[in-house]
């Protein structure tokens, strides 16, 4: 099948992308589903830091790959041996397939499979093989088992929940990634009960949604950190009941003053060890901090050793929100369908496949929290 899809074939090309252009927009070849795999025409895809740090070379991944992760499609066909599934059902992708089998898995810790995890880094599917030629007979590598850049693509049935028709594509893409991470590490790593203060540093589409999660959980009270104060206004809608300019020297005095010294939870979600320090620092003695943001593998982090053990805090990390996908996505999109988890609210820009460097321009310059494509 001949397929409209955006190739990256090398990383760290300078910004402005919308001028150096390192997603190019091809006409691949995408082979049939094997076994237990899936062809899906693809509704919505978004944007997402994940993919710009492959653009930008932060996190390397195999050349040349089709990128794209957060998604949302409609099955056109099965490979053999698919159970569960139909064609004609609408899926939201998982960013880790889940085999089910490994020990990860079978002590319900999906987003640490092992071999979805192995597939990942090697940029091929959960079975082993890849799916994408180029008009030059060049093997493509598959992104996190989704390549969602694309009208068609072909995954793991492992990397696929299936979920209602008549979700709008645009909001069910969200729950692959933004809303699965954000709220899942509020629900599943923190386990944030009423009444407990929390606070969210980072205000992008996974920060935002960790802040619904805390709305919804009934988090008091919430405060919201950010450097780009523009985000402030939709952060309160959302549910905050404080915002702290991130970049004010005295930002932490601050926040440990409204919280009465320091907060139960502490979700980070910028992807920086200086952050992930400072959210540290934030919380109370016997406080947690989460940390889902995704620094480059160099970066260490440094925190007092005394105080770990004395005030018995604890550092987690909390990868594709902790979650199982086949029971996160039916419960996430059930809080949004009750009206209490408007993830609607996430979605800033609607986009074409050929407009997407100029998309991750605005995600790197924080003009956006939440941008879709729409095929």
């Amino acid at each position: 099948m001949k397929v409209k899809a955006a190739v990256l074939r090398a990383m760290a090309r300078p910004a402005p992308y919308a001028l150096s252009q390192p997603l190019v927009m091809e006409t691949v070849e995408l082979a049939p589903p094997g076994p237990r795999e899936l062809c899906v025409r693809v509704l919505a895809a978004g944007l997402c830091h994940s993919d710009l740090s492959v653009i930008n070379g932060a996190r390397p991944r195999p050349m040349p790959v089709v990128l794209g992760h957060e998604a949302t499609g409609e099955i056109v066909e099965l490979g053999a041996d698919v159970q569960g599934f139909s064609v004609g059902d609408r899926v939201v992708f998982c960013f880790v397939p889940n085999c089910g089998r490994c020990g990860p898995c079978a002590s319900g810790r999906a987003a640490l499979c092992e071999p979805g995890v192995a597939a990942n880094v090697a940029g091929t599917l959960l079975g082993g093989g890849r799916r994408w030629l180029d008009a030059n007979g060049m093997m493509l590598h598959h992104f996190l088992g989704v390549s969602g850049f694309a009208e068609y693509t072909v995954v793991s049935a492992c990397s696929a929940v299936r979920i209602d028709h008549d979700l709008v594509p645009e909001i069910a893409a969200l729950f692959g990634c933004a809303v699965m991470t954000g709220v899942g590490a509020v629900v599943n790593a923190a386990r944030v009960a009423a009444g407990e203060s929390v606070a969210i540093f980072g205000l992008g589409g996974v920060g935002l949604a960790a802040l619904l999660g805390a709305h919804a959980s009934g988090a008091h009270p919430l405060i919201a950190l950010d450097v780009a104060t523009h985000k402030f206004e939709l952060a309160r809608a959302l549910g905050a009941t404080h915002c702290i300019d991130a970049a004010d020297p005295n930002a932490i005095d601050r926040l440990r003053e409204l919280s009465h010294g320091g907060v139960q939870f502490a979700i980070e979600s910028v992807g920086s060890e200086r952050v992930l320090a400072q959210a540290y620092t934030a919380t109370r003695r016997g406080g947690t901090t989460v940390s889902v943001g995704l620094p480059p593998p160099d970066r260490m982090l440094t925190v007092p050793a005394f105080n770990l053990v004395t005030e018995e805090r604890t550092i987690k990390g909390s990868f594709m929100g902790s979650s199982v996908p086949s029971r996160d996505v039916p419960r996430f999109i059930a809080l949004y369908r009750a009206g209490r988890l408007p993830v609607d609210r996430l979605l800033t820009h609607r986009l074409q496949l050929d407009e997407i460097n100029t998309g991750f321009d605005r995600l790197a310059s924080a003009e956006a929290i939440r941008q879709v494509v729409r095929f």
